[in-house]
């Protein structure tokens, strides 16, 4: 073998070891989503299924739980590392929970709806006064939601029968017996039902709060500290994917429809009214964390409004990439 054929041979050799190489060093992390039929949360299918995660050296294991109380809980059993949550989830820190906010996800909850049957007679928010209304979770942003709805409304924090029932089917199913009145939904899920005659979105929560975090980023207390370069390798994974999602509407449609079981027409709207709402880099504002603090009072997560810096990391953000 000649010297110029050696020198290209160990080139190659070279160019396919450094190529490999972040196969090699591929960091597994467990993401748990509060909710699994969110389209806001199949960002993360979006970033493993082009390849951003792994670009980063991130092995997602993604799961889903049913509300954000329970969420905590595996948080707190360790069951997963980091997590998208709602922005009142923040507030399970106080509570003992060792994870925190780690980035700013989502803004105001223009993904979340008031849905209804079809044959409901209740037409207007009017209509909802004293109704039974189902929630994910007792102090999830569903029920902060619905219970902000009916103090604005001027009925009080109690003017409708807020009841925690967990998914959206068991929610569906009670509404279909008539044990339920109204539910809080992603939007994707009552277009689906509009679209099957099933059930009538009756209000858009985006109106309700301007100055908000409908989700957040959760990170435990082991990742913080102990996992810093990897929680880090996965932020900028994170808003990476978000870019990508802006810019290619037709691939994120295909992925995210998939990944929530919804038809692509549906999540093609969804695309357009909701792809604005995501932060680009998690940096926080400290006027919807101030929003987020009242909020823990009310929904009686915590007894004491709490100091804002237990509740959120401003370590990590704002993400640049």
């Amino acid at each position: 073998m000649s010297w110029l054929v050696r020198r290209r041979s160990i080139a190659a050799l070279a160019a396919a070891l450094l190529m490999s190489a972040p196969a090699l060093a591929q960091d597994k992390l467990r993401i748990g989503k509060s909710v699994p039929n969110s389209w806001a949360f199949a960002a993360t299918d979006v970033g493993v299924q082009v390849g951003i995660f792994k670009q980063e050296g991130i092995d997602l294991a993604i799961s889903s739980f049913k509300g954000d109380a329970q969420m905590q809980a595996g948080l707190t059993a360790g069951a997963v590392d980091v997590a998208l949550g709602s922005g009142p989830g923040l507030g399970f820190r106080a509570k003992g929970v060792p994870a925190i906010g780690v980035a700013a996800m989502y803004g105001a909850p223009s993904n979340l709806a008031m849905v209804v049957l079809a044959k409901s007679p209740i037409k207007t928010v009017a209509d909802l006064k004293g109704k039974r209304v189902g929630v994910t979770t007792g102090g999830s942003l569903t029920d902060w939601l619905s219970r902000e709805m009916a103090r604005q409304q001027g009925w009080g924090r109690d003017g409708m029968q807020v009841m925690p029932l967990g998914s959206m089917q068991a929610r569906l199913a009670a509404m279909e017996r008539g044990d339920l009145d109204a539910m809080v939904v992603e939007s994707a899920s009552g277009y689906e039902l509009e679209e099957l005659k099933r059930g009538r979105i009756l209000v858009d929560f985006g109106d309700i709060e301007k100055n908000f975090y409908t989700h957040v980023i959760f990170a435990t207390d082991a990742m913080v500290e102990k996992r810093t370069d990897v929680l880090r390798r996965f932020l900028r994974g994170w808003f990476k994917t978000i870019a990508f999602i802006r810019a290619n509407k037709a691939e994120t449609v295909k992925i995210t429809a998939k990944a929530i079981d919804v038809r692509e027409s549906i999540v093609s709207r969804i695309y357009d009214a909701q792809v604005g709402g995501f932060s680009s880099d998690g940096a926080w504002s400290p006027v919807s964390i101030e929003v987020i603090r009242k909020s823990l009072l009310e929904l009686g997560i915590l007894d004491t409004l709490p100091d804002a810096r237990t509740i959120y990391n401003d370590n990590f953000v704002p993400v640049k990439f």
